[in-house]
């Protein structure tokens, strides 16, 4: 009903002025038809300015020329100038609205160019009305139709109050030329993008005191005469995947390569090899925080159509594994590309002109469920989203500062870097981080290790990253839940924490430097997400995970026997104290017991209140009491 009632207001604005066609373009003054003629041709070769004051000209020595007016709202349009655009239909309407009602499909488009959706329904079904269409253009209509329509379906989607301000990054990291791909470190203090100076390179920027440095090519030799760009930084900043095309040791027009950062700057680049690239088209790789998991875009002629995009999954041995295509759910027969995985681990976003959305190429977002599959893919809405191509997005760790390339009215030249704050939506988890080293807690030297972020309530693996050779490492923690931190090498007990991040509104990031202690009589170890009710000696659920673990290292080494230690905080009478850490730790024997470890390997003793680590004068020391305890009996 609603549209209906739109396009009768429309149809009565398209006839206030006259019920017949008068205007006749055969009978413009000669003289000024070819003065018209000149601002066509200028428009078509995209010199604007010059064929604006030709139409200015045409319109200032005759003001019933339609055909002046609506070649200059048909080049407004042109520079995406879509409420000029509108403003100049419109006068032509008004002059002869049966004469334009051939240009009602450009007409459409210039309103939902300005976001009035309503309108462009209205005129586009106003067009189809019109008889004799060829069936191209109303192939090209009905596109439109189903366009303007699903903005109006979606449009309850994004809030009225949501405001879409992109801002310049500015004259330290845009240039006379084309910068896009932008791809950054978890700290958000490194830029790295694509300019393209006659070919493609690679620049970086540094963030000081809150405002970006002068962009200056990448340290090393990355960049070449040839094209590199379409780039992923690792969240710690030592690894680079990017595309290159047209080089010597590729497999086909472009392949995927890999860089590592060195103390010379970064390293040479390595061609990722025949299970990632084919002879034919790879690129636009976005990294998991994890190291673990390689998004990308491709041309596989065993896909859906167009490009699709799809996963490599790292294996044990070190290799990344033979990539699968996302699935139907994603890929479409037309083009998906420009993947990026946010530093959660969780939200996913990239590009197609296949899903239904506003016109062109849209954004679009998914998330990952508990058990690793993806939810539908959601538009981004609009105004992010518009009836023109939208390209590359990367979202900061913040989970509300976008970056994107875009051709903007302040545009520094063309394709310039541009943040917004992203629509609340479309918000992937805001991301904090813990890094440090992890050492032999006796001889204090580095050691390679993998550290491991779970979701206590899913018991899924949110993150798994190896540290480097010197036992360097950093893992990204999404807020909104609570985890379980464990770093494992073989021969050393396993390292365990807890970060309470579902209600936390914190900023805090952590930096965490771990002393790995060898499996050796009297070693022992807190078992830090081992979690009972107040005053009870029932495991609670998410306790399984980490015992899980404890059970992992028994059967990695079957002659190892323990002792498990329960403590509790000074609060109650020292006998239930007692009573109560014997119980709980009992009940974590139980567990591995069912679990099918051999009762001769275990023990297990309670200390109530008796041996405290902390103060228990206030809650954090409290809690720190309040502790289960591995200790290794024998090897």
């Amino acid at each position: 009903m609603l549209v209906k009632k739109l396009c009768l207001l429309l149809c009565v604005f398209f006839t206030l002025s006259s019920s017949a066609q008068w205007y006749d373009p055969q009978k413009v003054n000669t003289k000024l038809g070819y003065k018209y003629g000149e601002a066509i041709n200028e428009a078509r070769v995209k010199n604007y300015t010059r064929a604006m004051q030709l139409l200015d000209e045409c319109i200032a020595a005759d003001t019933k020329f339609v055909d002046a007016y609506l070649s200059k709202a048909g080049v407004f349009s042109e520079q995406k100038k879509y409420k000029q655009a509108v403003e100049f239909y419109r006068k032509a309407t008004e002059l002869d609205s049966v004469y334009c009602v051939t240009f009602l499909l450009p007409i459409s488009i210039a309103y939902a160019g300005n976001g009035n959706f309503e309108d462009a329904l209205a005129a586009i079904n106003r067009f189809l009305q019109k008889p004799n269409l060829n069936e191209r253009t109303i192939k090209s209509a009905d596109y439109r139709k189903r366009c303007y329509q699903f903005a109006i379906d979606y449009k309850k989607t994004v809030p009225a109050t949501y405001v879409f301000s992109p801002q310049n990054l500015g004259d330290s990291i845009n240039s006379k030329q084309l910068e896009y791909f932008p791809s950054a470190t978890i700290d958000g203090n490194t830029l790295v993008f694509t300019r393209r100076i006659g070919h493609e390179d690679f620049f970086i920027s540094e963030k000081r005191n809150g405002a970006w440095s002068k962009a200056e090519p990448l340290p090393g030799n990355l960049n070449t005469e040839e094209n590199e760009g379409a780039q992923t930084i690792s969240q710690d900043g030592r690894m680079l995947i990017f595309t290159g095309c047209n080089m010597e040791d590729g497999e086909g027009s472009c392949d995927l390569y890999v860089s590592y950062l060195t103390k010379n700057g970064w390293g040479e680049r390595i061609n990722m090899g025949r299970i990632i690239n084919t002879e034919y088209w790879e690129s636009q790789p976005s990294l998991a925080p994890d190291k673990r998991t390689l998004y990308f875009a491709a041309r596989d002629p065993s896909g859906f159509g167009g490009s699709d995009l799809f996963v490599s999954y790292l294996q044990p041995n070190g290799q990344w594994g033979t990539p699968r295509n996302m699935g139907p759910e994603v890929n479409t027969s037309a083009d998906e590309s420009c993947p990026f995985i946010h530093p959660d681990n969780q939200t996913f976003y990239f590009t197609s002109n296949g899903h239904p959305g506003y016109g062109g190429t849209d954004l679009y977002f998914m998330r990952k469920k508990d058990d690793g599959s993806w939810e539908k893919p959601q538009n981004l809405g609009y105004p992010v989203n518009t009836i023109d191509d939208e390209g590359s997005l990367m979202i900061a760790g913040d989970g509300k500062t976008a970056y994107y390339a875009s051709d903007g009215n302040d545009s520094r030249g063309g394709l310039d870097l541009y943040s917004f704050e992203l629509p609340e939506h479309a918000r992937p988890y805001k991301t904090l981080w813990v890094k440090g080293n992890v050492f032999d807690a006796k001889t204090k030297q580095g050691l390679p290790s993998a550290v491991e972020l779970i979701n206590l309530a899913s018991a899924q693996t949110i993150s798994k990253v190896q540290t480097d050779e010197e036992g360097n490492y950093l893992i990204t923690l999404p807020t909104g839940k609570d985890y379980a931190f464990n770093v494992n090498r073989r021969g050393y007990l396993f390292y365990s924490e807890n970060f309470s991040l579902k209600t936390s509104g914190s900023d805090t990031t952590y930096t965490i430097n771990i002393p790995l202690i060898p499996i050796e009589v009297n070693a022992s170890v807190v078992l830090k997400n081992v979690f009972f009710d107040v005053n009870k000696a029932e495991l609670k659920p998410e306790s399984m995970i980490e015992l899980d673990k404890v059970v992992q290292l028994m059967k990695d080494n079957p002659t190892l026997k323990i002792e498990i230690n329960g403590h509790t905080d000074n609060v109650g009478k020292p006998a239930d104290n007692l009573t109560l850490s014997n119980n709980r730790s009992k009940a974590v024997i139980n567990y591995f017991l069912y679990k099918g470890v051999a009762a001769e390997r275990l023990s297990s003793k309670g200390f109530g209140e008796t041996k405290p680590v902390a103060e228990n004068t206030n809650e954090q020391g409290r809690a720190k009491n309040r502790r289960t305890e591995l200790k290794v009996v024998a090897k």
